[in-house]
């Protein structure tokens, strides 16, 4: 899959042996024990955190992501957490391919890249496989983390509404659970400390 976004995310991953803490998002550690359902789609997942938590938590996990290394690290993490038969792990530029629905759960969390690509119509298509009585859950960085690099601090990050409202979605079909901000403090890479603040957008599917 020698895609940009392939290379990109590839090239980022091959900085160190591990780039994410490997623990769950907060958002979706409060948000997902409030739900009901089996299957989840995590879009972009990483290195598995929110994955494997997710199946800890009893949920059937498709986990995509476009880079290799990223998928090859989460899935020996999920083989070592016990939680790999609930994982199903898939490579994919989503830009091009998603995987097949339907879920009860989406889940995009800091689906951000500093590579071009067109993120509502992803969205667009994700939130389309959301099953009747499902959720799609999208958090986003209301701004820069403080450690981030500089190109990532000319990145703009659209508000919740914005999001939103470039889903286009029928108001007939969905029902805004929650849109705003949450703020928190989070520790960097290196053990920076810093304040955060969270796009958290949760909708459901009538």
């Amino acid at each position: 899959m020698e895609t940009e976004h392939h290379t990109h995310w590839e090239e980022r991953y091959a900085e160190k042996p591990r780039i994410w803490s490997g623990r769950a998002n907060t958002q979706l550690t409060e948000i997902v024990p409030q739900l009901t359902g089996s299957r989840a789609l995590d879009l972009g997942c990483g290195e598995g955190g929110d994955a494997m938590w997710l199946a800890e938590h009893g949920w059937n996990v498709v986990a995509v992501d476009v880079s290799s290394t990223a998928l090859a690290r989460a899935a020996e993490d999920a083989q070592a957490r016990g939680v790999a038969d609930r994982i199903d792990f898939q490579q994919h530029d989503l830009s091009q391919t998603l995987p097949e629905g339907p879920f009860d759960l989406v889940s995009a969390h800091f689906f951000h890249s500093t590579v071009e690509m067109d993120r509502t119509a992803i969205l667009r298509r994700a939130a389309a496989m959301v099953a009747p009585g499902g959720t799609l859950l999208i958090v986003d960085h209301g701004q820069a983390p403080p450690w981030a690099a500089a190109e990532v601090h000319h990145h703009h990050f659209p508000s919740a509404q914005e999001v939103v409202a470039g889903l286009a979605l029928d108001d007939t079909q969905w029902e805004t659970v929650r849109l705003g901000t949450a703020e928190r403090d989070a520790v960097g890479p290196d053990g920076q400390q810093g304040h955060l603040v969270d796009n958290v957008i949760q909708l459901r599917r009538r």
